[in-house]
């Protein structure tokens, strides 16, 4: 049954991407008094939907849910340029990349070949793809690593693969330099001139401990505000103990501090609580336009997406949009 199932699942594959190239160049969102294109995207390890969400006025988001051709999939990223999505499919061990068609699903355009094994996170800089893989003991011998694509003219092209020695979950590249979490800790690190390495073990440049944080999950950051947004999933078998973490000033504060320093709570904004609906916040985006950070929830109600003002201090905000978005595992907002 297992090996039926895969094949089917192949099969699916494979007539999305050889269905009619009767395509669109945009990825769209014709919505009446909303821009034309969507600002978020989210994937789910439960349902093979992409939701996209319109939040150019937050006092009335919009979303929309298409079909695609993985039901577990984790790690989403839309290239304006190219007009496509990119996502890292638990469901085929690759990534697969998508556009539009004119009838409004989306279909395959391109896949890498299979190669890694519980996908957590992508992060994606200039034409290079990185995907994050966890180590998990059943699937992969808990080996954690970082695969490096190129997205080329004619398809994906796998460079290198790196081995870590701490559990991963979520990565953020920033030029060439790339930053994780370290997962079931507190920590992130930071890997300067990361695609220059050769394959092979690589070391972090820097790690550090955020004061108070209990496991991170999600990391993203905003050049443009110079601020970094973490998760915080507290126990992963409770549901309501999860929080964010926003750190202002970031960078000078980080170049500044040395490897095996402590970002201190007063150099940090929390938000948690009951009215949050925070419990497993696997994954984060940030809107610098509208200030806002966008969070894929997993523990509450099965998945939820959710919306929060920019916090000025700590506190126990209520999100300002709430959506239910099953198994929702990762999220990507454009900047």
């Amino acid at each position: 049954m297992k090996n039926l199932l895969l094949y089917s699942t192949l099969f699916a594959a494979t007539l999305l991407t050889f269905s009619s190239c009767d395509v669109e160049d945009e990825i769209d969102f014709p919505l009446p008094g909303h821009g034309d294109k969507a600002n978020a995207y989210i994937t789910s390890n439960t349902s093979g939907m992409l939701t996209m969400l319109n939040g150019e006025d937050l006092s009335d988001v919009k979303a929309r849910q298409k079909n695609i051709a993985s039901m577990d999939a984790d790690g989403v990223y839309y290239n304006e340029d190219r007009k496509e999505i990119i996502l890292a499919s638990r469901s085929t061990n690759r990534i697969e990349i998508y556009q539009k068609r004119k009838d409004g699903s989306l279909e395959i355009k391109t896949t890498s070949d299979p190669r890694f094994t519980n996908a957590r996170e992508i992060a994606v800089s200039g034409n290079m793809i990185v995907v994050v893989q966890d180590g998990d003991p059943a699937l992969n011998n808990n080996m954690n690593k970082l695969y490096v694509y190129e997205r080329t003219p004619s398809g994906v092209r796998y460079r290198n693969t790196y081995d870590v020695d701490f559990n991963l979950w979520g990565i953020h590249a920033e030029g060439s330099t790339l930053f994780a979490v370290v997962d079931n800790s507190g920590d992130i690190v930071s890997f300067d001139n990361f695609f220059s390495n050769p394959s092979g073990m690589i070391q972090p440049t820097k790690r550090v401990t955020i004061e108070g944080l209990v496991r991170t999950h999600g990391i993203t950051y905003s050049k443009m505000d110079d601020r970094m947004v973490l998760t915080d999933v507290g126990d992963a078998a409770v549901a309501d103990d999860g929080g964010i973490v926003v750190i202002n000033n970031f960078h000078a504060l980080y170049s500044g501090m040395a490897n095996g320093g402590t970002i201190g709570a007063d150099d940090q904004i929390r938000i948690e609580g009951g009215n949050t609906m925070l419990g497993n916040p696997v994954d984060v985006g940030y809107d610098h336009e509208s200030k806002s950070i966008y969070v894929a929830e997993r523990a509450n109600g099965g998945g939820k997406v959710l919306i929060f003002s920019m916090p000025a201090a700590d506190g126990n905000p209520s999100p300002i949009y709430v959506k239910n978005v099953a198994g929702a595992s990762s999220i990507y907002v454009m900047q």
